[in-house]
């Protein structure tokens, strides 16, 4: 076992990913990136070769560290990993990777228990930001068991309470990077938007959609494709986030009319896949666009006198919670996810004996 990687395989929303400890990895960011390539088996459509499960959202790393700023109790740096190209990104966050992250700092020994409930402070190094988790820690441990069931994850489970301050802006500077509500990106009205996750939200019927055809269907649409991915790559530069070809933000969200209650309909790219949910900092965002007149999210949504906005995806719904300070502008968002510990051993990469 002496050439294993301590590694800790967990669910955390509606994604999966390895959780590692960042003294067990290279420290050169190179060296890192092509271990875990390795690791996860990228690239390779089937991730064959690896942990990873041949989806964008079963191919991520969490790495967790000691804290490197006074207001937090562990840092998290996430890693997206390609499944078909020898690629990792860095340029952006994931709120539902980050739901197993208080777990996993617990687990690790890395956070004390705390009570029969454990706030875990978590700083985003992505971005920048702390989130606040709560978990539930009974009799000293984690305990992922619970009564709480999240859309796209089969049962129930302990409840995640994730709540964000200061994500305005994550990685764009500004919650409108171009200043305006509303940018027209080859004939169609975009928000370009950054409330935790950078995303451009646009009515499908731009494009001649429901909104409501499978992630399957979408995906298979060759010219819808390569139209969305056109508009991506102006729009990352809109953005400021330059040449986005190899990077994974922004999201492309296309918006429609709730059909089951909800606030609003969505179909996710993530960037190029078709995501079968949705991801929390994104559905944050959406959430954010639902509250400006100019935006094509506005005139398709429902707005909860509540604050709670359930987003409306393939496989169900996400609730958020909007907190909206005195001027009608979200000042933080909150929203409940669950998390579940898979595996805890050794994870062996490529050349390994």
């Amino acid at each position: 076992m002496s050439d294993g990687i301590p590694c800790l395989w967990m669910r955390g929303g509606t994604s999966k990913g390895a959780y590692f400890l960042a003294r067990d990895l290279p420290a050169d960011p190179k060296s890192r990136d092509d271990l875990l390539l390795r690791v996860m088996g990228s690239p390779d459509p089937r991730q064959i070769d690896g942990i990873g499960g041949g989806d964008p959202l079963t191919s991520k790393v969490a790495i967790l560290g000691p804290p490197t700023r006074p207001d937090a109790d562990v840092d998290y740096l996430f890693l997206q990993v390609f499944v078909d190209q020898p690629l990792i990104s860095d340029a952006q966050g994931c709120g539902n990777i980050l739901a197993a992250v208080g777990p996993a700092a617990i687990e690790r020994g890395l956070v004390p228990v705390k009570g029969n409930q454990t706030e875990v402070r978590i700083h985003m190094v992505n971005t920048g930001e702390v989130a606040l988790a709560r978990i539930k820690t009974p009799n000293g441990k984690v305990s992922y068991l619970g009564q709480t069931g999240i859309d796209g994850v089969p049962g129930s489970h302990a409840a995640v309470a994730l709540m964000f301050r200061g994500i305005e802006g994550s990685k764009c500077g500004e919650l409108l990077p171009t200043g305006r509500e509303v940018d027209r990106i080859d004939g169609v009205d975009c928000t370009l938007i950054d409330n935790g996750m950078p995303c451009v939200v646009m009515q499908a019927r731009a494009f001649g959609l429901t909104g409501k055809e499978s992630p399957e269907l979408l995906e298979s649409d060759a010219d819808l494709t390569a139209r969305i991915e056109t508009i991506r790559l102006e729009a990352g530069r809109l953005m400021g986030l330059g040449d986005v070809i190899h990077q994974s933000v922004p999201k492309m969200m296309l918006v429609s009319d709730p059909i089951a209650e909800g606030a609003i309909h969505t179909r996710s790219f993530i960037p190029r896949r078709v995501h079968a949910g949705i991801g929390v900092f994104a559905a944050v965002t959406v959430a954010t666009a639902c509250l400006m007149p100019g935006s094509p999210a506005w005139s398709v949504a429902r707005r909860p006198e509540d604050g709670r906005y359930r987003i409306e995806h393939p496989t169900g719904a996400a609730e958020v919670y909007l907190d909206l300070d005195t001027n009608g502008r979200v000042a933080g968002a909150g929203v409940i996810r669950t998390a579940r510990k898979l595996f805890s051993g050794f994870v062996f990469p490529l050349g390994s004996h």
